[in-house]
């Protein structure tokens, strides 16, 4: 223990990381009833805003606004929002155990996401028979030697990640790297397809996305089947396009979804970081502890927004618990490749709201936090070690850490 202590308390110290986890800073948490509210210091034209884009959130597509014609859920609610069987409601923007599926293939050594049979993303759904055409929803094909389940992710504090320069990540990488290589963290590069720029992916399981307005259009084509002007083109049932010939036009010509992507982005946006607890001498040992043996590392505590036309967000300091970097995570990745991000490669997840959650891993294998530090491999696996080394009381102060977070 001493010896990976020692090497934890070292990565630390050369990231600037220990004390770093403090509170009272950024802008102002919200009501403590629980996430999914909006910043307390939005003026009425920003809270008008994300009132509409909540509504937008929370009202199902119907097939005439473009669900379809294959989807997994016909609003973004039923996903980041459903809680448990029997459980009470969770507010709109929510992590959910509900799972959705990735699949592909090697082929001569290089992923092959499939698209030819519909891949990579499945849709479970169908909107029905529309002519000579029944639109069900797909399988996952026989060919596919890759399946990999993602949770659904909450959606809170994201205009403050959204703000982030890319510049601010890539310098956060090379510091890593210059530091203690074997834990650095690589940014996910990709392509905005708003503009054609290159720009550092931060939101998805693989960072895939750059901005939380591509987020909000991958997010409406490819869990709702609703085209937006980021991705004007239908998902074809199972690979096969010719069926798309079918798909019943929009009863609007105005295509509702080019102000939907709009009012999700201003939802997102104006969504407030999830409430923390004050910590008391038992989660202070947990933060300690949670600097020692090298947690922060991968999960970096604070951040900073850079310039931003909302108040709320413009230069804000913030404690989403994450770098936004992609880390090889070993067995635990999830075999799926998206722009740079690799199977092994997973985003690192953020940590603040996590007592909201029920289901942890992008996979939601595990059920409770002692078993998601557990499963952490690559990378991760030094601090899983380190974490096993704890004692009984040592594990509960960190996870009251955890819990406050």
């Amino acid at each position: 223990m001493r010896r990976f202590a020692k090497i934890a308390v070292a990565l630390a110290i050369g990231l600037g990381l220990m004390g770093v986890a403090t509170f009272g800073q950024g802008p102002p948490p919200p009501p403590p009833n629980g996430p999914g509210q909006p910043f307390r210091t939005l003026n009425p034209g920003e809270l008008a805003r994300w009132r509409n884009g909540q509504n937008v959130f929370v009202t199902p597509v119907n097939i005439p606004q473009g669900l379809g014609p294959v989807f997994n859920q016909a609003a973004c609610a039923q996903c980041h929002g459903g809680g448990p069987p029997g459980a009470p409601p969770s507010p709109p923007g929510s992590s959910s155990p509900i799972l959705t599926t990735r699949f592909g293939r090697i082929v001569n050594g290089q992923f092959d996401p499939m698209n030819a049979f519909g891949g990579p993303t499945l849709q479970t759904q169908g909107i029905g028979k529309f002519g000579s055409v029944n639109f069900v929803g797909e399988t996952v094909p026989k060919q596919a030697t890759i399946v990999a389940q993602r949770r659904t992710t909450p959606l809170f504090g994201l205009g403050l990640v959204d703000a982030v320069p890319d510049n601010a990540l890539i310098g956060l990488s090379a510091h890593q790297h210059a530091t203690f290589p074997q834990f650095a963290g690589v940014v996910s590069l990709t392509v905005d397809p708003d503009n054609g720029a290159e720009r550092v992916g931060r939101f998805g399981w693989k960072a895939q996305d750059p901005t939380l307005f591509v987020f909000s259009g991958d997010a409406l084509v490819n869990e709702m089947g609703v085209t937006n002007p980021i991705f004007p083109i239908e998902n074809c049932p199972q690979g096969n396009c010719a069926l798309l010939a079918a798909n019943p036009a929009r009863s609007n010509p105005n295509q509702p979804s080019d102000l939907q992507i709009y009012q999700l982005n201003d939802f997102l946006t104006f969504n407030a970081p999830p409430p923390t607890v004050p910590l008391n001498p038992t989660s202070q040992a947990g933060q300690t502890l949670f600097n020692l043996i090298g947690c922060a590392v991968c999960h970096q505590p604070s951040l900073q927004a850079g310039p931003s036309p909302s108040a709320s967000i413009n230069g804000v300091v913030f404690f989403p618990y994450s770098d936004f970097l992609l880390h090889d995570m070993g067995s635990l990745g999830d075999g799926i490749t998206q722009g740079t991000a690799t199977g092994t490669l997973m985003r690192t997840a953020p940590l603040w709201g996590l007592r909201f959650e029920t289901t942890f891993l992008h996979d939601g294998r595990a059920t409770t936090v002692d078993q998601a530090i557990k499963a952490h491999a690559g990378q991760g696996a030094t601090a899983a070690h380190n974490y096993a080394t704890l004692n009984a009381t040592q594990k509960a102060q960190l996870l009251a850490f955890l819990n406050s977070i």
